[in-house]
């Protein structure tokens, strides 16, 4: 089978130069398509990350960001950051800053931490503006100034942007350091992609081979579970041991294969791809990007991405870590365990009394302290049941004790209680999915 119109269109558009110009009416001229084709092609480009849309600009080819530089942005994600005016340089909007400079200091003081691709935030000085982009380098104006016309010039023939926002030097910093923080805490995310990377093309076979040709490929990989794609790498289904199992040598794999298989992309959380996994009872994951077979992933690979996550270093603070921080865990010789801290005024509404998230926070992770007390393993919570009784106040100290009331295979259960002041102020019955290692 050959390639269909809206994949030979993303082959098209990642052939394309960086920094190139991409419409709707250009591609579906160019492919002999229909408009409404190309715009589709172009929306997955955009998801794919290889194409960005900019205000006044348009839709542009953009290199595609790699995982360990995800705290670099786009000059346009910056504009968007600091609700921001582009002055001059447009084309470069695509382009990514690598460190941005506080134009704070003497010229002569400044020049020296100017480098290509970053990104000078300075107020109304127009001979910085010039020299900054001289030495390849962006400007943001704060204080909602504007530059000076031979400065604009100056930006668009260099394709560098310079950028003018309302907000002083101080808060636009805080908000491009912000965006960045949240980007390390998504990079602290495990994905599909980072356990793919480095590896060899899966074994794959087709659906009008056999199932003698199945048993060939078993002895040859030592593996008994592949995906079955067409010509052009599309999954069609998946075959395993059970499925051939007391069929006849010569028997198509397209009879015998499972059709339509639960498939995850690059960009699903290994935590999610676990959770499928396990609740579908499969040991194989075809991974695709569209509807092609990029890679596979099996139950180790997933417990490992597992593991890895829990050994990388702490970058980034979520809301949950916000929580624990003032929490200690205690431990019981009845295997419960307890966490016990105060309620601090960011963990309350605007009545004082602590917020329910805080609380269903606390709840799942002393659920799951006291399953691994017994289970060492990671784990999902799926269920959980709250009778909140009473209000908690500010400046209370709660103790939050789970209990194991039940433990399978592949399910833990435990019973938890929230005292303030020795007095019972909710209670929870949590579920969660276990995966064993």
């Amino acid at each position: 089978m050959s390639a269909t119109k809206h994949e030979q269109i993303l082959e098209y558009i990642e052939s394309l130069e960086i920094g190139s110009k991409i419409s709707v009416r250009q591609v579906a001229k160019h492919m002999g398509v229909s408009e409404g084709t190309a715009y589709r092609a172009i929306k997955e480009a955009e998801a794919r990350g290889i194409a960005s849309t900019i205000e006044r600009v348009g839709t542009v080819r953009i290199e595609k960001q790699q995982k360990k530089n995800i705290e670099r942005l786009t000059y346009s994600e910056v504009v968007n950051i600091v609700d921001g005016t582009v002055l001059g340089g447009r084309s470069g909007l695509h382009k990514t800053l690598h460190k941005f400079v506080i134009g704070a200091m003497k010229v002569d003081a400044m020049v020296k931490y100017i480098d290509p691709d970053s990104l000078l935030i300075v107020g109304n000085r127009d001979q910085v503006h010039r020299i900054a982009l001289e030495q390849g380098a962006a400007v943001l104006i704060t204080g909602g100034f504007d530059a000076s016309d031979e400065v604009k010039a100056l930006a668009d023939q260099l394709e560098l942007p310079i950028i003018s926002s309302a907000y002083d030097t101080f808060t636009v910093a805080s908000l491009i350091n912000r965006a960045i923080f949240d980007r390390l805490i998504k990079k602290e995310i495990v994905m599909v992609e980072d356990i793919l990377q480095g590896r060899p093309e899966p074994d794959v076979m087709r659906p009008d081979q056999t199932v003698k040709n199945w048993h060939q490929l078993v002895e040859q990989t030592g593996h008994a579970r592949f995906p079955v794609v067409d010509a052009n790498m599309r999954v069609l289904g998946i075959v395993t041991s059970k499925d051939v199992s007391g069929q006849a040598d010569d028997v198509p794999i397209e009879r015998i294969m499972t059709k339509n298989p639960i498939t995850v992309t690059p960009k699903t959380s290994v935590a999610s791809a676990a959770h499928k996994m396990i609740w579908e009872g499969i040991e194989l994951l075809p991974v695709v990007d569209g509807r092609r077979l990029i890679g596979v992933i099996s139950r180790q690979d997933v417990i490992k991405g597992l593991q890895y996550a829990q050994k990388q270093p702490h970058t980034g603070d979520t809301i949950k870590d916000l929580i624990l921080r003032h929490f200690r865990e205690e431990r019981h010789d009845d295997k419960s365990v307890s966490l016990v801290g105060e309620v601090t005024p960011q963990m309350t509404n605007s009545l004082g009394g602590v917020l329910s998230g805080v609380l269903m926070t606390l709840i799942s992770e002393a659920g799951k302290l006291a399953i691994r007390r017994f289970k060492n393993t990671d784990m999902a919570v799926e269920n959980v049941t709250v009778f909140f009784m009473k209000p908690i106040q500010i400046d209370s100290e709660i103790t939050v004790r789970a209990e194991v009331i039940d433990l399978g295979r592949k399910f833990g259960k435990a019973d938890i209680e929230i005292y303030c002041e020795g007095e019972r102020m909710a209670k929870a019955l949590l579920t969660a999915q276990v995966l064993d290692r």
